[in-house]
């Protein structure tokens, strides 16, 4: 009896270093409260949930804990498990064009094509990126590090994987999430600085309805789009191509089940999976580093200086336009890539001050050139530094 009792003490002891519990540390900890931070913002205050849900509930996978010594192949870097093989489309890079995909079959691109100048708002908040990438450098990090990290400015999530994953491999966890976090935030931060580099009278200038665009420049706007981009930045071509491929699926207007497929079910499958993994990717022991720090900061200032660019570029724009054709300025933050969320910032701004002014449809032009011109511009940090 003494020796079965010995026995089970001794498996149930064995079995204890098996459990979460036993091989819990404090960054565990810390990061599985961040994820249900990740949770709750999206459940109660609704935050981009499609993006924080999957990305807060990886957070809590990716950190519970277990004895890597007695052979468990369960986590997202151990080789041959699950999770790992998912990963694989992060850091392989593949599931960022498939995001874009959907992102170009759901997208129209009517404004932009109607008022092409916005365009260049979209390029002018493309400032952040490099900025960002110039502070990096200053503050220690080699030049590939940099480069990923200054994407962050685009709040383009899956650029900023798919740059991260061929630049800077080891800080693709804190660069993702980082960008996914500032997506989340365009409604807290945006709005003060575009009323802080806005005076009312600027606030309140009405533009000019957009014309109708034909289907035949719906049509011939995703070619002439990726022959103009992809000649002068070859190594945009992953990103931009499928965004121009699946804006034609859409346009074409005899593809609609490949685009109804492209902007669901596809876009939905690889949303789940990107979040989920790039949410496991964040162990503690891998992610709470002085460097994960450091790229929030960065990212952070990147944001403010893509919005501030945005804004301002308007406001020097509008000195060479005539009284008529003036730019209402706080359709400059619309400039970065979070669609259509910094758009309907602009229209909730806008309205405050006018309740009859609504700038959703024009911000949606610098919106949509944001999201050409972060992966053009991931384009150019590909092609010169690898």
């Amino acid at each position: 009896m003494g020796d079965f009792i010995g026995f089970l003490g001794a498996n149930l002891a064995d079995f204890w270093t098996y459990t979460g519990f036993h091989n819990a540390t404090p960054g565990n900890i810390i990061m599985i409260l961040i994820g249900l931070a990740f949770i709750y913002l999206a459940v109660s205050k609704e935050f981009e949930p499609m993006l924080l849900i999957p990305i807060g509930f990886g957070m809590l996978v990716g950190n519970i804990p277990f004895n890597t010594e007695a052979g468990l192949m369960v986590g997202i870097y151990e080789d041959g498990s699950v999770l790992n093989i998912l990963y694989q489309g992060v850091t392989s890079g593949w599931y960022p064009p498939l995001i874009f995909l959907g992102i170009g079959a759901m997208t129209d691109f009517s404004a932009l094509i109607s008022n092409p100048k916005l365009m260049l708002i979209g390029a002018a908040a493309q400032f952040g990126i490099f900025g960002a990438y110039m502070i990096a450098l200053i503050l220690g990090f080699d030049p590939m590090q940099a480069g990923a990290i200054g994407i962050i400015g685009g709040a383009d999530g899956p650029t900023a994987i798919f740059l991260s994953s061929k630049l800077a491999p080891n800080l693709m966890g804190a660069i993702a999430v980082s960008a996914y976090s500032y997506m989340a935030l365009v409604p807290v931060i945006q709005p003060p600085i575009m009323r802080a580099l806005t005076t009312r009278k600027e606030r309140l200038i009405r533009m000019k309805a957009p014309r109708v665009v034909s289907h035949t420049e719906k049509v011939i706007f995703p070619i002439i789009g990726l022959l103009l981009t992809c000649f002068l930045v070859p190594s945009g071509l992953p990103l931009l191509g499928m965004l121009f491929f699946g804006n034609l699926l859409k346009e074409s207007g005899v593809t609609r089940r490949l685009a109804e497929t492209a902007r669901g079910p596809l876009i939905d499958v690889i949303t789940m999976l990107l979040g989920l993994t790039v949410g496991a990717s964040t162990q503690a022991s891998e992610f709470l580093t002085f460097s994960s720090i450091l790229i929030f900061a960065l990212g952070a200032i990147s944001f403010f200086i893509a919005t501030a660019s945005g804004v301002f570029f308007v406001k020097i724009f509008n000195l060479f336009l005539g009284k008529d054709n003036k730019i209402n300025p706080l359709i400059g933050n619309a400039g970065i890539s979070a669609v259509p969320a910094s758009a309907r910032i602009s229209q909730i701004i806008g309205l405050e001050y006018d309740p009859t002014n609504y700038l959703l449809m024009h911000a949606m032009g610098p919106n949509v050139a944001g999201v050409i011109g972060s992966a053009v511009a991931a384009g150019i940090l590909l092609g010169f530094l690898m």
